[in-house]
């Protein structure tokens, strides 16, 4: 079950950070006095956007993507290295789901009593959406007490919208000038400048979807994109949600999505980044409808700090997800 498996992976993490710390007593843990602005975050769009409202100041700012081998949100296990990172740190963005329950124990460990942190579920507040279970969809139940009724779990994966992006941003530019205030003027304007391009690309979002022909995504895989068909009032249907630690799908859920290709004539099959795509070729097997491929939006979770240095940037796969878009829903 994934809550109880998490339950007790985020003990482990507790005993290994404390031994982590014990062992790295050398490690330098203070803030560092190198004259720089010292930025951590988990995930590549948080690290994205932090450039962006750095500017040019990012070349004279030390800023770390934990997150940078592949490794996704649900499956990372921060490093000693990684915890005196943080501890050290000016500003520190993560995300504050249940995949991030190691961070309370890390912050513990902060020598840097400055440091402005950024939970991004938690500057969401009202705006942050429940994981939903759709019809079909292979759940996970909790094993809980008796007399107790499961919990509702926030979908951690609130980078996955334009509209959330821009919210977001403020937070991290209010963090960042509360760091350097000398250049917080600086910090504004590259947010206001940002945002206007995030709101073109929602434009161009808008204007594909409003005249696409389908309205209808499926997934043979995990969703992790609930905020964006929410923004465009998409549906879908897919495998597994969005955090899901499931990797097979069972006959039903296959016959389930299979049967959906063919009522609704769909010619596509979707996965997320770093799926083996097995039970997308499971779905188009099993379904009537011929013709069907398989297609992959990316949901920023395996990109890398080499894909970052490469020029990859949350906008840009944005749009190259809008572009997935254009075929899938035509």
């Amino acid at each position: 079950m994934k809550h109880s498996f998490r339950t007790l992976l985020g003990a482990l993490l507790s005993l290994c950070l404390m031994v982590g710390v014990l062992a790295g007593c050398n490690t330098k843990t203070t803030t560092p006095d190198d004259g720089k602005l010292h930025v951590v975050t988990t995930i590549f769009p948080a690290y994205d956007w932090a450039r962006a409202v750095l500017g040019d100041k990012a070349a004279d700012t030390d800023l770390a993507m934990l997150l940078d081998n592949g490794v996704d949100l649900h499956s990372f296990q921060p490093t000693a290295a990684d915890i005196a990172k943080i501890a050290s740190c000016d500003v520190f963005v993560y995300v504050g789901g249940e995949s991030d329950a190691w961070v309370e124990d890390a912050l513990k460990e902060a020598t840097n009593k400055n440091m402005q942190v950024v939970n991004l579920l938690e500057v969401m507040g009202d705006k942050a959406k429940t994981e939903e279970v759709k019809e079909g969809m292979m759940h996970e139940e909790e094993e809980a007490e008796e007399g107790e009724e499961e919990e509702e779990e926030l979908d951690e994966h609130v980078w996955l919208s334009l509209q959330n992006a821009s919210f977001l941003t403020d937070a991290l530019c209010d963090a960042i000038s509360a760091a350097d205030e000398e250049n917080a003027e600086t910090y504004r304007a590259n947010t206001a400048a940002y945002q206007k391009e995030l709101a073109a690309l929602d434009g161009e979002y808008k204007g594909v979807i409003d005249t696409a022909k389908r309205k209808t995504l499926l997934f043979g895989d995990r969703f992790p994109f609930r905020y964006l068909v929410d923004d465009y009032g998409l549906d879908y249907f897919a495998a597994f949600v969005g955090c899901s630690a499931e990797t097979e799908a069972s006959f039903e859920t296959i016959k389930f999505l299979a049967d959906k290709v063919d009522e609704l004539g769909l010619t596509n099959v979707l996965t997320i980044d770093g799926s083996d795509s097995r039970i997308a070729e499971t779905i188009l097997k099993t379904a009537t409808t011929p013709g069907g491929a398989i297609r992959t939006l990316d949901s920023l979770q395996s990109t890398t700090s080499q894909d970052a240095a490469d020029g990859k940037s949350y906008l840009s796969a944005m749009q190259s997800n809008l572009e997935i878009l254009k075929v899938v829903l035509n």
